[in-house]
Parts: C-alpha cells; sequence; structure tokens
C-alpha cells in the first residue's frame, strides 16, 4: 500500500461527479493524493457535458472509463467520499467517509454542470487542505 493517503470517489454511474471529483484531485494534489472513483451502477461512457466543462479549463477526462465500485477499492482507501450512491457503498472500520450532496451532471445544461464542477472543486480543494495537513 502507498504511503500517499488514498480517496475514492464514489457516485452511481461513475460517468460525471465521481470523475470530475477524481480529476480535480489529481491535477490539485500533484500526485500527493492516490485517487480512485467508481460507480455502483457504471454508466458505458463518461457524461460529454462532464467532459466539456472539464476541457473548458484544462482538465482532460475524455479518455477515462467508468468503473464498478468494489469492496477491494474502498479497502485501499484512505477517505471515500460518496455522492449520492446511498447505502451501496460498504462501510469498514477505520475508513473516513464523507457524504456530499451534489446534484447530478446527467442530462442538465453546460451552466448546470459547470456550476456543479465548480461546486466540486470548492469540495476538493478543502478536502486536499486537510489530508495534506496531515501529512
Amino acid at each position: 500500500m502507498s504511503t500517499k493517503p488514498t480517496v475514492l470517489f464514489v457516485c452511481v454511474h461513475n460517468a460525471g461527479r465521481s470523475q470530475m471529483a477524481a480529476a480535480f484531485t489529481a491535477a490539485l494534489s500533484a500526485g500527493a493524493v492516490e485517487v480512485l472513483s467508481a460507480g455502483s451502477e457504471p454508466s458505458d461512457r463518461i457524461n460529454p457535458v462532464a467532459v466539456a466543462v472539464m476541457e473548458e479549463i484544462g482538465i482532460d477526462i475524455s479518455a477515462n472509463r467508468p468503473r464498478i465500485l468494489t469492496t477491494s477499492a474502498v479497502q485501499a482507501s484512505d477517505v471515500v467520499i460518496t455522492m449520492g450512491c446511498g447505502d451501496t457503498c460498504p462501510v469498514f472500520p477505520g475508513k473516513r467517509y464523507e457524504d456530499w450532496e451534489l446534484d447530478d451532471p446527467a442530462g442538465r445544461d453546460i451552466v448546470t454542470v459547470r456550476r456543479i464542477r465548480d461546486d466540486i472543486r470548492t469540495r476538493v480543494e478543502a478536502l486536499l487542505a486537510g489530508i495534506l495537513q496531515d501529512e
């Protein structure tokens, strides 16, 4: 296991919110954090509007693919951030869990998805400030 903290982002389809959060975490931590993302019912592709709004700020998630949530991913993580997946995420003692209430970008217009993106960025910045301060 890595000495870096590992953060897992989980949403239902792993096509929007969790992908944006993972991308922000990877970019803003400059490699200081291992990042995973998964979905309880993964979609077959990333939300194209999420891809577009991330591209607007220079982060390319177009090659990402939704992944299924596994018990091993949760076990490997220090922090598990859920985003609307409810009780489908397994809970293990000693892990830090947070539930971020965020609108699902699926089927939303670009203005709404930009707002969701910016909300995610703010949350990731706060998360990283706490995680990296503990190092």
